[in-house]
């Protein structure tokens, strides 16, 4: 009687340990749905809608977009991370879901109940003024700011821009500026063009048409490195404020227990798309870069990002909702 269950129990394990690759080998299985966390045309419909069409023909298999936006991106990554971990439902979404970590106190989820599985594309934020500024660039209007109080436009309030700048001001250049809160980022340039603000902070795609066009002139990326949609717009290290980064990624990420062969080889198909010239050149144009980073680099991204964002968002003295 020992021996027969002793018998069972390694056959048990032995089915066990196949399962996962077995399951891994065949998907995907049916369609895959891409829930994208935010309205149509918006940066995360973009590229996960660019990414759906390439991974379909690559995989054999139908790649939908669903657009989910609501909650400020927690309604999809909440219907997400309660899917079914099979590889057939991911997320795309945007640094949204790292910033409502500290945020929101009610999102419906954990966010350790999703696992990321490739970023593919960032874009810094950028500070833009009307022509008429008599600052020359974003030193001399910092130093401005001190002698007299500004103000600036963004986005809504608690989204990434918001955050940023709100650190930035308070924490890097010590100086005091209102904030003035968009609808949209659309609303937000309209207002910065009208001369009706002192500045406009938002990520750089929304930006880029004025700053090209001259209509507004950008002062200054939170990147590392400069932009080539906006060549001539300096980093905030080279004008005198090194070591602040905030901006957008766009990701895609699955519930946490989605088999480990899975989201490698989601991921090995996303980072190959965005290896492709055209795929390279249609995010480029629209102020993103492309990244290719290992799922495991993916999420060790992802917890920095966490990180980054409480920081900032507790020196941005916004309360959590």
């Amino acid at each position: 009687m020992l021996r027969v269950a002793r018998r069972t129990l390694v056959l048990t394990g032995m089915i066990a340990a196949l399962a996962q690759p077995c399951s891994a080998q065949t998907w995907p299985t049916q369609t895959i749905t891409f829930q994208v966390a935010f309205a149509a045309g918006g940066i995360a419909d973009t590229v996960a809608r660019l990414v759906a069409q390439k991974l379909g023909e690559r995989l054999g298999q139908n790649v939908v977009v669903e657009n989910r936006g609501g909650a400020g991106g927690n309604l999809a990554a909440k219907s997400v991370a309660g899917s079914a971990s099979d590889g057939h439902t991911i997320l795309a979404t945007t640094t949204a879901v790292a910033v409502n970590d500290t945020a929101s106190k009610n999102k419906g989820y954990n966010t350790d109940d999703l696992r990321a599985v490739a970023i593919v594309a960032l874009s810094p934020d950028v500070i833009a003024i009307h022509p008429s500024n008599p600052a020359k660039d974003l030193a001399e209007f910092i130093k401005n700011g001190r002698e007299k109080s500004f103000n600036y436009g963004s986005a809504g309030v608690g989204t990434g821009p918001h955050i940023g700048a709100e650190y930035f001001f308070r924490e890097v250049a010590k100086v005091k500026a209102v904030h003035i809160p968009y609808a949209g980022g659309a609303p937000a340039v309209a207002a910065a063009l009208g001369n009706h603000i002192d500045a406009v902070v938002l990520t750089l795609p929304t930006v880029v048409p004025p700053i090209v066009q001259g209509t507004l002139r950008g002062i200054g990326l939170a990147s590392a490195t400069r932009n080539t949609a906006v060549p001539n717009v300096p980093t905030y290290g080279e004008m005198g404020f090194p070591n602040v980064f905030s901006g957008s990624w766009v990701g895609f990420f699955a519930p946490s227990k989605t088999p480990e062969a899975i989201i490698v080889k989601l991921n090995a198909e996303i980072n190959a798309i965005m290896k492709e010239p055209d795929v390279q050149e249609r995010i480029k144009a629209i102020g993103f870069e492309t990244i290719v980073r290992s799922h495991t680099e993916a999420a060790d991204y992802f917890k920095s990002e966490i990180a980054t964002w409480a920081k900032m968002y507790a020196a941005s003295g916004l309360q959590p909702n």
